[in-house]
C-alpha cells in the first residue's frame, strides 16, 4: 500500500511539472553587448568608391519562444555614433548633418511586428520578418530575411555565466533616398543604396 501510495504521489508531481516543462514560454534575450562584439556591416558600393564600414553599438531585447519561433517579437537598436569607417574625414561627413546627423538622431531602430514563412530545423529558424525600421526620424515598413539560431546553455562559453543564446543573421538593403539621408547628392561615389549585415547574439542569463 506505501509502494502504491509513493507511486501515485510521483505521478501526480510529474504531471504538476509537466505543463511547465512543455510550456516554458518565451525568453527574453538581451542584445546590449559590453564586449561590443555583436556588429552592423554596411556597404555603399557606388560606381566610383565603394564604402564599406560597421557599428557596434547594438542593443535592444527580442522574444523568442523555442516551441513558438513564429510569435517572436522585439527591438533592435543601433547608436548611430558608432558608425565607423577608416578614413577620418568621411567618418566626419557621415556623423555629420547632411548625412547621418548623430547629434540630432542617435539611434536606428528596427521593431519587429510578425514572422512569415517560418521553417525550423534543430536549432535554426529561417523567416521574414514584418516590421518598422526607423533611421533618421524616418519610420517604414519593412520585410527582411532573417535566420536565428538558438543555442541552449552556450552562454556560458560567451559570457561565463549559465543561460542560453539567441544569434540574429539579416541580410538587407535600404535605400539613402528613402531616409532623408543626403538623397540624390554624389550617388557615383555613395551609393543609393546601403547593404546592411547584423551579425549579433543575445544573451538570457539564468
Amino acid at each position: 500500500m506505501k509502494r502504491l501510495n509513493k507511486s501515485k504521489l510521483a505521478w501526480a508531481l510529474a504531471l504538476a511539472v509537466a505543463p511547465g516543462i512543455l510550456n516554458a514560454g518565451p525568453i527574453k534575450f538581451d542584445f546590449k553587448d559590453p564586449k561590443k562584439v555583436n556588429n552592423v556591416v554596411f556597404l555603399l558600393d557606388a560606381p566610383l568608391e565603394s564604402i564599406s564600414g560597421t557599428a557596434t553599438g547594438v542593443s535592444g531585447t527580442v522574444s523568442f519562444d523555442p516551441a513558438k519561433p513564429m510569435e517572436t517579437t522585439g527591438k533592435i537598436v543601433l547608436t548611430t555614433s558608432s558608425l565607423h569607417v577608416d578614413n577620418p574625414a568621411m567618418k566626419d561627413h557621415m556623423h555629420g548633418e547632411g548625412w547621418m546627423h548623430v547629434s540630432k538622431f542617435p539611434t536606428i531602430e528596427f521593431v519587429a511586428e510578425k514572422l512569415t514563412g517560418v521553417r525550423t530545423s534543430g536549432t535554426t529558424t529561417t523567416a521574414t520578418i514584418a516590421g518598422k525600421l526607423t533611421v533618421k526620424g524616418v519610420t517604414k515598413k519593412v520585410n527582411v530575411p532573417v535566420r536565428l539560431t538558438y543555442l541552449k546553455g552556450q552562454l556560458i562559453k560567451r559570457n561565463r555565466v549559465p543561460g542560453d543564446l539567441l544569434v540574429l543573421r539579416s541580410d538587407f538593403t535600404i535605400k539613402r533616398s528613402d531616409y532623408g539621408i543626403n538623397a540624390g547628392n554624389k550617388e557615383e561615389k555613395v551609393s543609393e543604396k546601403i547593404e546592411l549585415k547584423l551579425r549579433v547574439a543575445g544573451a538570457a542569463p539564468r
